[in-house]
């Protein structure tokens, strides 16, 4: 009797890694439906685009080669949405991919409706899950002119010849964990006049809670403490980890003005916030050279969503 117990045990836990590995191995990812739209490249649309992808989204941050020598990354000259950036453990990444072309040379095959779905949905254009770190779980709620203003900058951009790409590669479980991400877009329209809901969109976009938010061994992140820091962002081998940036006043900003706020911004801004990693001390993948451009009243906006979220208490040393 034991043993009849044990054997079909045995079985059912076959059946269930047998289903569980059908399920995401070879069902997922779900379908999306390419959406049927031309987008119309006008002067205002590309503008627009220029401002969420480099500023808000920096999608530029990832899909650029970045010269490591100076603070934050700064951007190569000529290579603007060039791709080739490498994820991989040195930058606390579970495996090894190589950031896309966002250039025509890039993306010049690909159909207006493809690039949105990919943005908004997360699948590629032959279908298959594009990695999360690309955060198009927040990017899906771009309003629908939102999302046609990113496709529109990304035609205009100068082609820059693809770099050699490879097949990316995940560790286990997250190889088959990252075909059940993709879901199809939910976009909003927010209006900029609600400041706290217009501060959600934008942090949103920019990815903020993404960073400043602690994870578990799952890398998902820890209930009860949206934007509170520490989540380990290593570069060049040194442990960088982010900062407290809920409304905490003891180990968050909770105690910084708006005027404060803004001017943390505003010190990278220019030739005069290029400086050395060397002349600060340490690098980050914080982007401060993209968001260091963002309009005071974004900023406003985003201050005022961090104001009025729950305070976090965690004490970060940023960098070890």
């Amino acid at each position: 009797m034991f043993r009849r117990i044990a054997l079909g045990a045995v079985g059912l836990l076959l059946i269930a890694v047998a289903g569980a590995w059908f399920w995401f191995a070879v069902w997922l990812p779900r379908d999306i439906p390419v959406p049927g739209v031309t987008v119309a490249v006008t002067p205002e649309r590309v503008a627009r685009g220029r401002y969420l992808a480099n500023q808000v989204m920096s999608c530029t941050y990832c899909h650029s080669a970045r010269d490591w020598t100076y603070f934050s990354g700064a951007i190569v000259e000529g290579q603007l949405g060039s791709g080739g950036q490498v994820f991989d453990e040195t930058v606390g990444f579970p495996g090894r991919l190589i950031a896309a072309n966002l250039t025509p040379a890039g993306l010049g095959d690909w159909s207006d409706g493809e690039i949105l779905r990919a943005v908004t949905g997360g699948l590629s254009r032959d279908g298959h899950a594009l990695f999360p770190v690309m955060p198009y779980d927040s990017y899906k709620q771009l309003s629908p002119e939102d999302a046609e203003a990113v496709v529109a900058y990304l035609r205009s951009l100068p082609p820059v010849p693809e770099p050699p790409t490879e097949e990316r590669v995940l560790s286990f479980p997250l190889n088959f964990i990252a075909n059940a991400i993709p879901a199809p877009p939910a976009p909003r329209d927010i209006d900029p006049a609600d400041r706290f809901a217009y501060g959600e969109y934008l942090m949103s976009l920019s990815g903020c809670a993404f960073c400043h938010t602690p994870v578990d061994e799952r890398q998902s992140a820890i209930p009860g403490m949206r934007l509170g820091g520490g989540r380990p962002w290593p570069v060049n081998g040194v442990d960088v980890r982010s900062s407290n940036i809920s409304a905490d006043r003891e180990t968050g900003i909770g105690n910084w003005s708006l005027a404060q706020f803004i001017e943390r911004f505003r010190r990278y801004q220019g030739p005069a916030g290029r400086m050395l990693a060397s002349e600060v001390g340490y690098n980050t993948q914080m982007p401060w050279l993209l968001y260091a451009d963002l309009t005071d009243a974004d900023l406003e906006a985003m201050y005022t969503y961090i104001m009025q979220s729950p305070p976090v208490p965690n004490a970060v040393r940023v960098v070890d």
